[in-house]
């Protein structure tokens, strides 16, 4: 069970799927590096947050190897932290100081008020360069009105933020957007969300011992359950609504598929200020020491929690954070 806190049967209890989905054709296991989507999107020489992520995957496989699973707990926690940061800089951050709870540059903390205190060594991340250049024509014919340049993507360069906890001077009131373990609205809004993906939801005492069943296009939950857990089951059964359907769903197992669920309704669970306890080293296993499946694996995590995150807390503008197109 990759994630203690939990029930202990919770993770296999909501494994139980449609009778009518396809069965696994494949393994995720016996993918080769070259089938992987992660890896032919782009090269390491291509975009060098590509080889940032790669060593911090290769780092966390050497720490879960190590039985220091406190490690990925602290990318998951990442994960809530920062969803609107780029995937590598969120391995990044975690990377260089698992603690942090919230980073700016110094000129930003700053404006806030907020000063660096000695001696503080900063995280460093990639933040993108952006030019511009003219649309030409080849045969211009009559002058056209004046057009505003396009932006492109030159390339990346290293900066440096710091974490909170590196600065002192200002308070910062509302700091922590923490509820106290209550969902509040967050649960309504998931449910609006499910609604404009067509996703429909019911409660079902007949899928029990289960907390939660998703079909492709329907979720079911067990009545009863408190506001918390009933909350994280359903983030869990609509991550498996988002995330593993068609070539996805055959392209993975199902210990793979359950484990990517658990680990976005860890993320969105701590985002919103539940208490989610720990992540187990078990989840290594499912990938066999392979950097290029975790990887994948991490970066479908990320990415479906931050939509869900936005979804629900749509009050928070990713635009406040100004790295997040370094990926």
């Amino acid at each position: 069970m990759p994630f203690p806190t939990r029930a202990a049967n919770a993770a296999s209890n909501r494994a139980t799927r449609s009778r009518n989905a396809a069965p696994h054709r494949k393994n995720a296991l016996q993918r080769t590096r070259s089938d992987s989507p992660y890896q032919q999107r782009t090269t390491q020489r291509d975009n060098p947050t590509q080889l940032l992520i790669k060593q911090a995957v290769d780092y966390l496989i050497q720490q879960l190897e190590a039985g220091k699973s406190e490690t990925l707990t602290a990318y998951l926690s990442a994960m809530a932290r920062f969803h609107s940061y780029s995937f590598g800089n969120i391995l990044q951050i975690a990377r260089q100081r698992p603690t942090a709870t919230r980073v700016a540059g110094i000129r930003t903390w700053n404006e806030m008020g907020r000063f660096v205190k000695r001696g503080e060594r900063g995280i460093q991340i990639l933040a993108p360069m952006v030019g511009y250049r003219r649309n030409r024509k080849d045969t211009p014919t009559e002058p056209e009105p004046e057009t505003k340049p396009q932006s492109v993507l030159i390339g990346f360069r290293a900066v440096y933020v710091f974490d909170v906890a590196q600065t002192e001077g200002a308070d910062l009131p509302e700091f922590e957007h923490s509820i106290s373990g209550e969902v509040g609205e967050h649960r309504d809004r998931l449910i609006d969300f499910l609604t404009q993906q067509n996703i429909a939801l019911e409660f079902n005492e007949k899928i029990a011992p289960a907390l939660g069943v998703s079909y492709g296009g329907k979720i079911a939950l067990l009545p009863g359950q408190s506001k918390a857990e009933e909350f994280v089951s359903l983030v869990h059964e609509t991550a498996h609504e988002l995330l593993h359907k068609a070539e996805r769903r055959t392209m993975t197992t199902q210990t793979v598929r359950e484990t990517e669920a658990e680990a976005v309704a860890f993320i969105v669970g701590l985002a919103v200020g539940l208490e989610m306890g720990n992540a187990s080293s078990d989840y290594i296993q499912m990938y066999a020491g392979n950097a290029t499946l975790l990887a994948e694996s991490l970066e479908v995590i990320q990415r479906t929690a931050s939509t869900i995150l936005r979804a629900i807390r749509p009050e928070e503008e990713p635009a406040a954070e100004q790295f997040a197109a370094a990926s």
